[in-house]
């Protein structure tokens, strides 16, 4: 891929083109389909070893980025996703052994119990082999740039200045963990995302009557920046205007948010 394909302010914020012109040769709809399963492999990889979401965000960060310069035709999706695992183990300091990490690749792969595959498996050699010839590959595509921002530690900012219910807390947090299943954390700010969320989440607890999200975004300013009492919270549109004003967004932040 060309450097022109990256107009971007960051390094790790790509555009929509770029997105679309990714080293991967198939469509865009086959890869957007396949870095969902490969996210998705990613997270039961890290579920079974135990790791904190946190751990698993990063490395699904990193899955993402690695795509944008290397080929999902040369570079299979759970590979990837191992390699990005393993190594948010040591970055995130959650280690574990490689043997570990390759035993339940190995148990996930063949839809077995980890308890019946054998530290001395020969296809745990291969496994833990191919993490690491990938690792390398991840580690150059990365830039040993190891530094990742979630929406999540916005969003939490974001719930203890408004004082949300824990529903409303609920959904923006599965929304902002479903989120990586896509390619949104290349292509928009953290701040970004968590206010997509919030003001989504806004919209599923109110229903199938509630605002749209435009009324939502262009709703007037909240009067007071305090938290409002649970029982006296303005109309819902206005709550969601509050991600909005709390963030600070200029119009074209509001407009990629309208986008998202």
């Amino acid at each position: 891929m060309t450097a022109s394909a990256f107009d971007i302010s960051s390094q790790w914020l790509f555009s929509v083109q770029a997105l679309q012109d990714t080293p991967t040769e198939f469509s865009t709809q086959k890869e957007l389909y396949d870095r969902a399963r490969g996210v998705e492999f990613l997270y039961r990889l890290g579920s079974s070893l135990q790791l904190p979401t946190s751990a698993m965000f990063t490395a699904a960060t990193w899955f993402h980025r690695f795509y944008m310069r290397f080929s999902m035709e040369d570079y299979h999706r759970q590979h990837v996703a191992a390699a990005c695992i393993f190594l948010a183990t040591k970055t995130e300091e959650c280690g574990r052994k490689l043997r570990d990490v390759a035993r339940v690749y190995c148990a996930k792969v063949t839809s077995t119990e980890v308890t019946s595959i054998s530290q001395d498996s020969k296809i745990v050699d291969e496994a833990q082999a191919d993490i690491l010839a990938t690792e390398e590959a991840l580690l150059e595509a990365l830039c040993f740039d190891f530094v990742v921002s979630s929406p999540h530690s916005e969003l939490l900012d974001l719930f203890e200045a408004h004082g949300d219910d824990i529903e409303l807390q609920e959904y923006a947090w599965s929304l902002a963990h479903d989120s990586y299943r896509t390619p949104v954390c290349i292509l928009y700010p953290p701040k970004i995302i968590a206010a997509a969320c919030y003001v989504l989440a806004q919209r599923v607890q109110d229903g199938q009557n509630s605002p749209s999200l435009d009324a939502r975004i262009s709703s007037p300013a909240p009067s007071a920046s305090l938290p409002t009492p649970p029982s006296h919270k303005p109309a819902s549109p206005e709550t969601s205007r509050f991600a909005i004003c709390y963030f600070g967004f200029s119009e074209s932040e509001v407009a990629s948010l309208a986008g998202l």
